[in-house]
């Protein structure tokens, strides 16, 4: 074959000629083989002329035959040229030549190239998985906010701590805040019964506390600065005037700590057994959260430590896919379309930002199994199958169908060998912290 590639940056055009008699050798060798399972009328199986079968099944022939010759040729480059080949696209313009020989044009996404950066070894911080008993009291607090009751208040002002529910619409520099921006701007559009804490960051920061000394009927224009962190960037950095009409004022009652409140959680138990319940929950928590933590300062470690450019088309489809999922859970936490729409920009630069520190990740990790020769057995990838169905509960015959049919087995073996990788980097990382789990062997590794 005479094949020639012309590289760029994670892509390659391959172009390749099949002589002849290659050609030749390949089709004789398919109208063989129809000949063999052909039905034709008038002729026993197997015993078509030659001539009758190429006829009858002309099209079917070249096409089988195009794709083989395209097949083998691109394995045939990528061997040649030591490719790492992402996706081969359909071949342009195939062509049969007057000569017998066939050619073709392809373009081909090719995984990144870069040098790996020191992995083992890496210096990360844990924090403690020790429950405090601060950290219990903290969640029976909350547990005592949320069962708590709201009682109006009617024969005074507004004080700290107290809950205002109030009525408000928003403008900025005179305008309603959607026509100032030209868009949607979510809940600066205005509320109608929006509860609000007297306290300086409840809601928005200052908000709370400008609302202090006001009575039931009152009416206040309110001024927020808008912070930097603000979802909405076109409102980031100004002065919001919100026009603010005290509907009702609220104190909240919190139910007392003891056996009778804790029992209401617990049926017959106490509050000590509530408090080793929250303790054993907590330490749950921590643990996890020290692991998410050993895992996130890997990852980050890594990605600072080399950059290379990625494929548009996978950052194009990693991006897609991150802001479907951002929007899907947004709305299900209560985000309407408009809201959404007012924060498009944001929302697509985060899921680009997330899409590229995805993907590099991935090819990091991947290359770093590649080096270390970490791999991942049928088993694994069953055992991995097995977990999924049954958080799914679903009967892992069935699910496994369903995965064949959407061609994710290999994406279940992937985040296999991914996880396989971080257990790695994990085991050979130089863990500093005050977890309880540190051990002399890692901290000296």
């Amino acid at each position: 074959m005479n094949i020639t590639v012309e590289k760029k940056t994670c892509a390659a055009t391959v172009n390749v000629e099949v002589p002849a008699d290659k050609v030749a050798s390949e089709r004789k060798n398919i109208v063989k083989a129809y000949m063999g399972q052909a039905k034709i009328p008038g002729f026993r199986p197997g015993k078509a002329p030659v001539k009758i079968v190429e006829k009858r099944f002309e099209n079917e022939i070249k096409e089988e035959l195009t794709n083989r010759l395209v097949q083998e040729g691109c394995q045939e480059a990528i061997k040649q040229e030591e490719l790492k080949v992402l996706n081969v696209q359909a071949p342009q313009s195939p062509e049969f030549k007057e000569d017998g020989a066939f050619a073709f044009e392809t373009s081909v996404m090719l995984a990144p190239e870069f040098e790996l950066p020191e992995y083992k070894g890496l210096e990360i911080e844990v924090p403690s998985t020790e429950v405090a008993d601060e950290d219990i009291d903290n969640s029976l607090k909350e547990l005592q906010q949320r069962f708590a009751d709201f009682k109006d208040v009617e024969d005074r002002a507004i004080e700290e701590g107290d809950f205002a529910v109030v009525d408000f619409t928003a403008t900025l520099d005179g305008k309603p805040v959607a026509e100032a921006i030209g868009k949607p701007a979510g809940f600066l559009e205005g509320r109608e019964g929006h509860w609000v804490k007297i306290e300086e960051d409840s809601f928005l920061p200052h908000f709370g506390p400008q609302l202090a000394g006001l009575k039931v009927g009152d009416e206040k224009d309110v001024t927020v600065t808008i912070g930097e962190d603000f979802p909405i960037s076109d409102v980031r950095g100004t002065d919001i005037v919100f026009a603010v009409t005290i509907k009702e004022i609220k104190i909240q009652e919190l139910p007392e700590l003891n056996d009778e409140f804790a029992g209401k959680l617990l049926p017959e138990k106490g509050l000590d057994e509530l408090k080793d319940v929250i303790k054993e929950q907590l330490g749950q928590e921590k643990t996890r959260a020290a692991e998410d933590a050993k895992v996130n300062q890997i990852v980050e470690q890594l990605n600072q430590a080399v950059d290379f450019e990625l494929p548009e088309e996978l950052v194009a489809a990693e991006t897609q896919g991150n802001i479907q999922g951002m929007a899907q859970r947004a709305m299900q936490q209560g985000m309407t379309q408009d809201m959404l729409e007012s924060q498009k920009e944001e929302l697509e630069e985060s899921a680009s930002k997330q899409a590229v520190t995805n993907l590099k990740t991935n090819f990091l990790l991947q290359e770093i199994a590649f080096k270390e020769g970490i791999k991942v057995e049928d088993q694994d990838v069953l055992q991995r199958i097995y977990q999924m169905a049954q958080q799914e509960n679903k009967a892992p015959k069935k699910y496994i169908k369903e995965l064949q049919k959407a061609n994710a087995i290999q994406n279940v073996r992937n985040s296999v060998l991914i996880g396989k990788t971080i257990d790695f980097l994990v085991e050979n990382a130089k863990v500093s912290g005050t977890t309880e789990n540190v051990t002399e062997e890692n901290t000296d590794a």
